[in-house]
C-alpha cells in the first residue's frame, strides 16, 4: 500500500518533468493556439477533479450531519479560496503585467514570474493529491486506490503542458536547454512536498478530512478562474480553449468514475 501511495504522489511531478523535457526536441515556443488548447484542457481536468475527487467525497464523509452535510465542504472550500487569495497578493501572477509591452510591473523578471506562477498552481494540486491519498490510507472515506490514482493521472496530464509552457519560453529567451528543463522540473517539485505534508496533517486529524478535501477543491478552482480561464480565452479563436476545457473535464470525469 505504501509503495502505491508514494508512486501516486510522484505521478503528477513526472507529468511536469516530461513536459519540461519538450525543450530537448522542440525548437520554438508553443504556438499560441496550442498553448490556449493545453491551458483549456488543464482547466477542465482541474474542475472535474475538484468536483468528483474532492467535493463529492467530502460531502459523502459528512453524511452523518444529515441536511448539513454540505457545511464542511462549504467551509473548507472558502478556506481554500482564501488561502490562494492570500498567495495571490504575495506572489505576482504571470498575467499581471508579464506579457505587457513594458514587461512585469512588479520588479520581477519574466522568467521569475513564469516559474512563480506555475509553482503557485502546483501547491493546491499537490495538496489535492495528498488529501485524497490520506483519505484512502485512513479508510474513512469512499475514496479507493483507483480513484486516488485517477486524480494523480489527471493532474499529471494537465502538468505536462505546464512544464512545456515554462521550459520552451525560457529557451526562447536565451536560457540553455538544460537550465530551461531544470527550471521547468523544479516548478513541479513543490507538488510531492505539498502532498506529503497534507498526508501527514490529514493522518493526524482524520475528522478534518472533509475540510481538507474541500480546501483543496477551493484552491484548485481559484487557480482555474483566476489564471487558466483568462489564459485560454486570450486572442482569436478562444473557442478552441473552451472545447479543450470540455474535453479535459469529460476525460477526468470518466477516469474518476471508471477507475473509482
Amino acid at each position: 500500500m505504501l509503495t502505491n501511495v508514494i508512486s501516486g504522489l510522484l505521478i503528477p511531478f513526472a507529468g511536469t518533468t516530461l513536459g519540461s523535457a519538450c525543450v530537448f526536441f522542440m525548437k520554438k515556443s508553443l504556438h499560441p493556439g496550442v498553448q490556449r488548447a493545453l491551458t483549456g484542457f488543464a482547466a477542465g481536468v482541474m474542475v472535474a477533479a475538484s468536483i468528483w475527487s474532492l467535493l463529492i467525497p467530502a460531502m459523502e464523509q459528512s453524511a452523518a450531519l444529515g441536511r448539513l452535510a454540505f457545511l464542511p465542504a462549504v467551509v473548507g472550500f472558502w478556506l481554500g479560496v482564501g488561502f490562494l487569495l492570500a498567495l495571490d497578493m504575495l506572489v505576482p501572477h504571470l498575467h499581471q503585467g508579464a506579457d505587457s509591452p513594458e514587461g512585469p510591473k512588479t520588479g520581477f523578471s519574466r522568467t521569475t514570474m513564469l516559474v512563480l506562477a506555475v509553482t503557485l498552481h502546483n501547491i493546491p494540486e499537490g495538496m489535492a493529491v495528498g488529501v485524497v491519498y490520506a483519505g484512502y490510507l485512513t479508510g474513512s472515506t469512499q475514496i479507493t486506490a483507483m480513484g486516488a490514482l485517477a486524480l494523480s493521472l489527471g493532474i499529471a496530464i494537465q502538468n505536462f503542458p505546464e512544464g512545456a509552457i515554462i521550459s520552451l519560453p525560457l529557451k526562447a529567451e536565451g536560457a540553455s536547454r538544460g537550465r530551461a528543463f531544470w527550471l521547468g522540473t523544479l516548478s513541479g517539485a513543490v507538488e510531492p512536498v505539498a502532498a506529503l505534508l497534507t498526508v501527514w496533517a490529514a493522518g493526524l486529524v482524520v475528522p478534518a478530512l472533509p475540510y481538507l478535501l474541500s480546501f483543496a477543491a477551493g484552491a484548485m478552482l481559484y487557480v482555474v478562474v483566476e489564471e487558466l480561464i483568462p489564459e485560454m480565452s486570450q486572442g482569436e479563436h478562444s473557442n478552441l480553449g473552451t472545447l479543450c476545457f470540455a474535453f479535459g473535464f469529460t476525460l477526468m470525469m470518466a477516469l474518476d468514475v471508471a477507475l473509482g
